[in-house]
């Protein structure tokens, strides 16, 4: 029974550490987002890093992506910049992919 204990205690570790690992790459995908989306908006540096925490606050409104890609598409609409839906999700994706290389070699 203790084997069963020790192993199912070691299950949830990794499911937390994985979930742990998940949140930062979320966070660092979000960073890296919204200073490409203040690039493209022409954003000083003082209002790029507002508009950082404005993304990444943007992320905790609800579960998933779509809380921060309706954010960036109504601040590009609102700034004039134009970025089809499929650009931006692709974006996304590869940020995401790229967050999670540099946490996994630990960066």
């Amino acid at each position: 029974m203790k084997a069963f204990d020790d192993k199912e205690k070691a299950s949830e570790k990794k499911f937390v550490l994985a979930a742990e690992e998940e949140f930062k790459a979320e966070a660092r995908r979000n960073k890296k987002l919204a200073g490409w989306a203040a690039e493209l908006m022409n954003k000083d540096a003082d209002a790029t890093k507002s508009y950082v925490t404005e993304v990444i606050m943007a992320d905790m409104a609800e579960a998933g992506d779509d809380d921060v890609f309706r954010k960036l598409q109504a601040d590009f609409t609102e700034a004039g910049v134009e970025v089809p839906d499929i650009a931006l999700r692709n974006k996304m994706k590869a940020l995401m992919q790229e967050a999670r290389e540099e946490i996994a070699a630990g960066e």
